[in-house]
């Protein structure tokens, strides 16, 4: 393995240890956002939900500005890419799909119903009374 490959692998290691150590400092400040609007419940609701926001807040920093957080990011921008390559069907396609599930549902539904009736005279009318 080369010097420089040992570098990068060592980078990432440290970039994983970083991530990790973010991320779980931005578990700790959100829960303690939430205990302590929790735990301080004969304070005023201001500063209770000032405790919430500081803790989501700080929270969310953290987790933004960590590694995972600035993949997250990039993937929600792809996707957004994505979501506007997409070619949405008009309200005329639209309709008429729905109308040829619909139709299908009942024609399955019929069946159903007439294969019951069939098995239901076939168990009652025909079976029982031979016994």
């Amino acid at each position: 393995m080369s010097n420089k490959a040992k570098i990068q692998q060592q980078e990432e290691e440290s970039g994983k240890g970083l991530d990790l150590v973010l991320v779980t400092l931005a578990i700790i400040a959100a829960l303690a956002g939430v205990l302590a609007f929790t735990f301080l419940s004969e304070q005023h609701l201001g500063v209770r939900l000032a405790c919430l926001a500081a803790g989501l807040i700080v929270g969310l920093a953290l987790a933004w500005f960590s590694p995972s957080g600035k993949r997250f990011i990039a993937y929600g921008r792809d996707s957004l890419d994505e979501l506007r390559l997409v070619v949405w069907p008009t309200r005329r396609e639209t309709l008429t799909s729905t109308g040829l599930v619909m139709g299908f549902v009942l024609i399955i539904a019929f069946f159903l119903f007439i294969m019951d009736k069939i098995i239901e005279w076939g168990i009652y009318d025909v079976l029982l009374k031979l016994i």
